[in-house]
């Protein structure tokens, strides 16, 4: 059974998992569902996503961010069982298709979309756009459903005027807030790790991301969902004070204007209704 939104015009969304041990989101607003990336377990996606009473089997498309085995693991999986469209560039399927959990399972499956050229199914209207990260090909999406506009932008670098367009556009941003400064560089990471994670094509801190924070809010700014954090790097608290300042200096109290939350690793989140 697809749960069906009270509220025709209501996009129900879950994360599934989000961070470094497994990514997944789900999208519906009851006439269409669809992922973006599937790096957790079939059986783990079936027992999260029917806890809500939702099921797996009636996805109907997989969009794909970038190759990194967090978020693609268990992608051919889902595509060899399912048969289900997995959206991603041409040279994103490329890599795909030279990954070692993807190799060969998708070709059947597969379309291409292109960079900053929106594609629409049954209605909902998506944009798929470049961001920086160390994968081979790394993109963030502007999704259009029910007349309802969501950007969702993970591993991310640094913060360019593409994102900041696309991220500005939105009513409901899930974004990457990913390490908190202090703690990278005091923790236990060697240095070339730490360089890889905090210059330019790894991921974004606390700081970074409440910056990009004060540039994208706009008083129809409904839900902020900060996503991919650390295990090693930060802590739900800091993550939440960093961005909650930054809400706070443009003049929007967390909680009372907007939703400010943090997606939990390892763990399903709540069914959040972005209207």
């Amino acid at each position: 059974m697809l749960i069906v939104p009270e509220d025709s015009n209501c996009v129900s969304f879950i994360s599934l998992s989000s961070g470094s041990n497994g990514n997944s989101y789900w999208f519906s607003n009851g006439e269409v569902s669809f992922l973006i990336d599937f790096g957790i377990g079939m059986r783990t996606a079936r027992k999260r996503l029917a806890e809500h009473s939702v099921c797996l089997d009636n996805i109907d498309f997989v969009l794909v961010t970038h190759d990194h085995i967090d978020h693609i693991k268990h992608l051919g999986s889902l595509s060899e069982r399912s048969f289900k469209p997995i959206c991603a560039t041409e040279s994103l399927h490329k890599a795909l298709n030279s990954h070692f959990v993807t190799r060969g399972k998708i070709n059947l499956s597969k379309i291409i979309i292109e960079s900053e050229c929106q594609f629409e199914f049954n209605g909902v209207k998506i944009t798929p756009f470049p961001v920086p990260h160390d994968g081979t090909d790394n993109y963030g999406y502007f999704i259009n459903m029910s007349s309802i506009k969501i950007a969702v932008i993970t591993d991310i670098g640094h913060v360019t005027d593409t994102v900041l367009k696309y991220a500005s556009m939105a009513d409901h941003l899930i974004i990457e807030s990913n390490y908190d400064s202090a703690m990278l560089e005091s923790g236990p990471y060697p240095k070339v790790l730490i360089d890889r994670i905090s210059k330019g094509r790894g991921h974004l801190s606390n700081a970074e991301t409440a910056e990009a924070v004060k540039k994208i809010f706009h008083k129809n700014l409904k839900t902020l969902l900060l996503c991919h954090l650390s295990a090693n790097n930060n802590t739900p608290e800091l993550a939440l004070e960093s961005t909650g300042m930054a809400l706070l200096e443009k003049g929007a109290i967390p909680g009372v204007d907007l939703t400010l939350e943090c997606l939990p690793r390892g763990r399903a989140s709540r069914m959040y209704k972005f209207e």
